[in-house]
Formats: C-alpha cells, structure tokens, sequence
C-alpha cells in the first residue's frame, strides 16, 4: 500500500449521524463563526474545515453557498454542540484540531486528542526524507524501521505506506497516545505491519539491537523556558510531555545520538526533526559520538534547517 492509493477519510463519515440543522441555521453560524475568528486573529478557514468535518457538505458546496436553502443540513453533532465547540476554540483557544477529534496528515485522516501533539504539515517531510534515503530497489525487501515517540501513529503510518515490505516498531511512553495510534492504525488496516510498545525510546525494543534498517523520530526539541512562552493552543493544550527538551531542547535528541548505534544496523538511516537554529548543535553531536557518517542537514519548505538524517557506523 502506498500514500497514492489511501484515500483522506471524511471525519463526518466515521462519526455517527442523525442530527440536522435547516442550511439557513448552519449557513447563519458559519457566517457569525468566520467573523469572530476574524476578531479574535483566528484563521477563517478554521470555522469552514470545522464545518465540514462536522457536515457532508463538500468545498464546492461552502464556496457556491448553495446548501443555506436547504430544509436539512446532516450533522455529526447538533448544532448548539458545533456553536459551542467553537466558543471554546474562541475563548478557550483550543486548536481546532481537538476540537473535531481529527486531522489531515499526508494521505490520512487521524484521530488526535490532548493526550497527543497534533502532527504538522512540516513532519510529513520526514517520510519523503526516509524514502529518499533507500533506492528504488530496497522498497520491496523486508526491513524494520522504529518510529520514537510515536504519538498518535503518523509517522509510523506514513512509513508502513511507504515502505509496504517494512515492519514498523512504534514507541511512546503514553499510553494514551498508543492507543489513539492504534486505532489510526486500525483505520487504515495496518496493524499487521506496525507494532506498538509502550516505553522510552529504543528500551522496548531490546529484541531488536543492531536490526533495525532505520529509525525516525519527531522528539521533544523546544528548550522548556520556551514551551511556556508559546502561543496559548499550544502552551495551554498539548502535551508538554511531547514538547520539552530541557534547558537546551536537546536532551532527547543527545539520548537518541548515543543509543541508536546498539539498535541500528552498520549504514542504517537515523533521521530526525528538530528545531530551527539546532541543526549545528546536532551535527556536531553527531560528529563527537563517532559512530555516524554522511550527516545531512535538511530544509523543510520553508527553508528552514528541520531535519538531520545520518548512517550508522564508521566511514
């Protein structure tokens, strides 16, 4: 199975249905929804994609504004629960992506709640990245990767999909967060291919030292001074848990540089993001322990420097 052949699932879809709003009622609140996002520097395009994650009205159908004459509008949640989720992204500034229990990543649409960072646009490139390490011939030999600190499954999902011969160790300390990945997992029927474990870093994965072809990560990377002065829906709603790095944001990053060489093997793919302006300090990280070669610094779309990939072992 590839990223080509999955198909984003509606939110609405996999929701239960049954309630209804007259298209003048629905049509109504969007329109007070986009102006008070617009008064409290909220995205507009917030109000409209939760809409559409609670309705089966497509884009075409908020751009034409032809559905407000409708007698009935289908919604996941009645309207009074819609009107106030979103005082709550308004007032209480939580992310909206909560608030529709849901989001698009790459070719997927996953289940996200506060137990688990929601995963950004950025982080898909790690996927493009991880391919772009292997040639074109090694897709369809058996390999094992680890995704650490999986969250709620993205990054083990988005390998499982590119690498449809691959084994997917995914690992997270929470609990919570593993069973809200297993169950993305389980949407896309792809719990043959990914196991989970519940543990730090590469600990649970004692069975698999000098196997794996790869390992990924999305660590915590942000300094702890600075997840306390983030925006609000980030600071106030996701999981530090999932944010802090220590003092210097590196913390997890320098125990994944001292680890990884028991548990990958000789030219394996160390791959992770990080934040910008920590790309030096990692590649020299990299470069004191000794045990890598071929260390790259990557930009995300933005020119940011985002990730850092190396090979294990010896040049």
């Amino acid at each position: 199975m590839s990223d080509a052949n999955l198909n984003i699932q509606s939110s609405f879809s996999i929701q239960k249905r049954g309630f209804f709003a007259s298209g003048q009622e629905v049509w109504q609140w969007w329109q007070q929804a986009k102006q008070s996002a617009i008064a409290a520097n909220i995205p507009v395009a917030e109000a409209t994609w939760l809409l559409q994650q609670s309705s089966a009205l497509s884009s075409l159908d908020l751009r034409l504004e032809r559905f407000k004459d409708q007698p009935q509008i289908e919604l996941s949640i009645p309207l009074e629960e819609l009107v106030q989720r979103w005082q709550q992204r308004i007032q209480q500034r939580i992310p909206v992506q909560y608030l529709a229990g849901t989001t698009p990543w790459r070719n997927f649409q996953l289940k996200v709640s506060t137990a688990v960072l929601i995963p950004r646009p950025e982080t898909e490139l790690l996927i493009d990245l991880a391919v772009r390490q292997l040639p074109p011939t090694s897709y369809s030999s058996p390999s094992h990767w680890a995704d650490l600190g999986t969250g709620n499954g993205a990054i083990a999902l988005g390998l499982a999909a590119a690498f449809p011969h691959a084994t997917i160790h995914a690992v997270d300390c929470s609990s919570e967060a593993l069973a809200i990945a297993q169950f993305n997992a389980d949407a896309y029927r792809l719990t043959e291919r990914i196991q989970f474990y519940q543990g730090i870093w590469f600990e649970p994965l004692a069975h698999l030292k000098g196997c794996l072809d790869g390992m990924v990560s999305n660590p915590p990377y942000i300094p702890s001074q600075m997840v306390l002065e983030l925006q609000p829906e980030v600071t106030q709603h996701e999981p530090h848990l999932a944010l802090d790095g220590g003092s210097d944001g590196l913390d997890c990053i320098r125990r994944l540089v001292a680890v990884a060489p028991d548990y990958v093997r000789s030219d394996g793919i160390w791959l992770i993001e990080l934040m910008a302006g920590q790309a030096a300090s990692v590649v020299n990280l990299l470069q004191a322990n000794g045990n890598y070669h071929d260390i790259q610094i990557h930009q995300d779309l933005a020119g940011i420097e985002r990730f850092v990939s190396a090979r294990v072992g010896r040049f």
